[in-house]
This record gives C-alpha cells, sequence and structure tokens, in this order.
C-alpha cells in the first residue's frame, strides 16, 4: 500500500527525508506541514489529489507525562482537541505497532493551540485529560480524514521535550500561516538559555530519532 507522509515543515521535514534517502525504494511520498492546527486545516484544504490509502504523520511532540523521555517513539491511539476525540485507524496503527514492537509505546495525544512550555501546566494537563503527549497539528489530520472510507490514518511521533522541565515558549515565532520566524524565536531562545539549551538538546536528539525510525519503517 502506498504511504503518504505529513510532517511539520523544517527540520523535521529533512530529519525525516534523511531517513527516507537512506531506504532504497521507499513506497513513501513526503509533504511539509505548516504548523499549528488552524495552518494545517487551510493547508489540508487546499490538497486536491492524494492517491495514497495510508496518510502517516511524524514528527516531534511534547511528552506530558513523566513515563515519556527525550527520544521515545510514540504511537497515538487517538487525538484530542477542545474535549473533541478523533481516533487513529486500528488496522495501520496495528501495523506499525507490529513493525516497531517493543521500540514504540501507545499513547493518547492531545493538539494544542499555543506551545505547552510549563512543566506545571504538562502534569496538569496529564491529569485533566488523561493525554501522554501533545502537539499542534494532530487533531487537524484526524479529522480531515476521517470523511474518507477508503484511507487510513496513523500518528508517529518522536518526544523532543519531557514533562519535567520547561522549555521556551515559542508561541510568538509561530506566525499565522505556520512557519517559524526567526528572529522571535532567536530572542525567546536569548531570553531563556537554559530552557533553549534543553529545548534544543531535546529536539536534536529527538530529529536524529525521526530519522533513525524512518528508515526503519520504510525498509523493505
Amino acid at each position: 500500500m502506498s504511504t503518504l507522509i505529513l510532517v511539520p515543515q523544517g527540520a523535521e521535514y529533512q530529519a525525516v527525508c534523511r531517513g527516507l534517502s537512506r531506504v532504497t525504494s521507499s513506497p513513501a511520498k513526503v509533504l511539509a506541514l505548516p504548523m499549528g492546527i488552524e495552518p494545517v486545516r487551510q493547508y489540508l484544504q487546499k490538497l486536491t489529489h492524494i492517491g495514497e490509502n495510508r496518510i502517516l504523520m511524524m514528527g516531534l511532540c511534547g511528552s506530558l507525562s513523566q513515563k515519556y523521555q527525550v527520544g521515545d517513539l510514540v504511537l497515538y491511539q487517538n487525538c484530542l482537541y477542545q474535549g473533541n476525540l478523533q481516533e487513529c485507524d486500528n488496522s495501520f496503527t496495528a501495523d506499525i505497532h507490529n513493525q516497531l514492537g517493543d521500540h514504540v509505546s501507545l499513547v493518547k495525544g492531545l493538539t494544542s493551540d499555543c506551545v505547552v512550555c510549563k512543566a506545571t501546566e504538562k502534569s496538569h494537563l496529564h491529569e485533566q485529560y488523561g493525554t501522554d503527549v501533545v502537539d499542534m497539528e494532530g487533531y487537524a489530520l484526524l479529522e480531515f480524514f476521517q470523511q474518507s472510507a477508503n484511507r487510513q490514518v496513523a500518528i508517529l511521533r518522536v518526544v523532543g521535550d519531557d514533562a519535567h522541565y520547561d522549555i521556551p515558549n515559542i508561541t510568538s515565532a509561530i506566525s499565522g500561516d505556520g512557519s517559524l520566524k526567526p528572529l522571535p524565536l532567536a530572542w525567546q531562545l536569548i531570553r531563556q538559555p537554559l530552557a533553549a539549551t534543553r529545548l534544543i538538546t531535546g529536539s536534536l536528539k529527538g530529529l536524529k530519532a525521526l530519522t533513525t525510525v524512518t528508515q526503519l519503517l520504510f525498509t523493505p
């Protein structure tokens, strides 16, 4: 079955492309997504022709639970947004789980409108909703493809920041079209050097794992 991979633009997209470039005959096609739920909704509306039966979202996520550490692979069972729940496809998710085995954990995802940066907020969200990880795009993807009966959707992500520490609040660095603004991003990182170091170190470890799992998943 042919697979379409959707990945947030920038470093995450490049990490997945690196993984696929190491596979001799990959049956997958990759598209870069904007960041954030509304930009993703708008982007998906403009996707005119999708020939693939299987849609896989990949990328980094933040952990809301002490259980999941930086570099851990997580496979979503479902995704929550503002009290609404969307389920991932059981059959596609099971196939990925069987292929990756003990390397991956099944989790409940949460989609947020902004970057969840405080450790206290992460533990609050985990307790309030029972969700394990957070992203900014997952729900929009599941919502969009739920109408198409012949499409299977799964979400596989890598933890890029854990629930123990704060990371810089980079929400203001994300523009309305879902791209990152370099100057506001740099400013937020400079303002909080310790949190910035954690974010960068965690992201680099997460991106490395993202490349590895992409290669693993699509090697025949």
